[in-house]
């Protein structure tokens, strides 16, 4: 089957949603994390499966909830992160509710980044498409 596990997503403006996922032959995965400072492991993760499977590693995302979402507009912090997910083909997300909880506008996310409106809901829709998962 062709790698379809990509959104399938309304993309407005940097809101994504998911929606519609389907299956894949591929290996795709998803991390839930509430603390930057676990972005450069998880990324490094990420690009490991990718060298261990080439042909069977499909999409790797990541979302950011919670307080942690406060670091996201520090640019300064979050570009290495950025960067390493870049070269490793990372798509990096921002939990909408926790944005709104901790006054966080979306609008001043780095470059890279989108929203979900819902990263625990976005989590079982991605697993529901058969992703790989896990919260940390």
């Amino acid at each position: 089957m062709v790698l379809t596990v990509m959104l399938f997503s309304i993309v407005t403006g940097n809101r994504v949603f998911a929606q519609d996922l389907m299956t894949s032959d591929k290996n795709n995965y998803f991390v839930l994390t509430r603390n930057t400072e676990q972005l450069s492991p998880i990324i490094l993760a990420a690009k490991e499966l990718a060298l261990q499977n080439p042909e069977k590693y499909g999409s790797f995302h990541v979302v950011i909830c919670g307080k942690a979402v406060t670091d996201l507009v520090n640019k300064e912090k979050m570009k290495p992160f950025l960067e390493l997910a870049k070269q490793t083909n990372v798509k990096m997300f921002a939990c909408g509710f926790s944005l709104k909880k901790f006054k966080v506008d979306e609008q001043k996310l780095p470059q890279g980044f989108g929203v979900v409106e819902n990263g625990i809901l976005y989590g079982f829709e991605l697993q529901k498409s058969g992703f790989y998962s896990i919260s940390l």
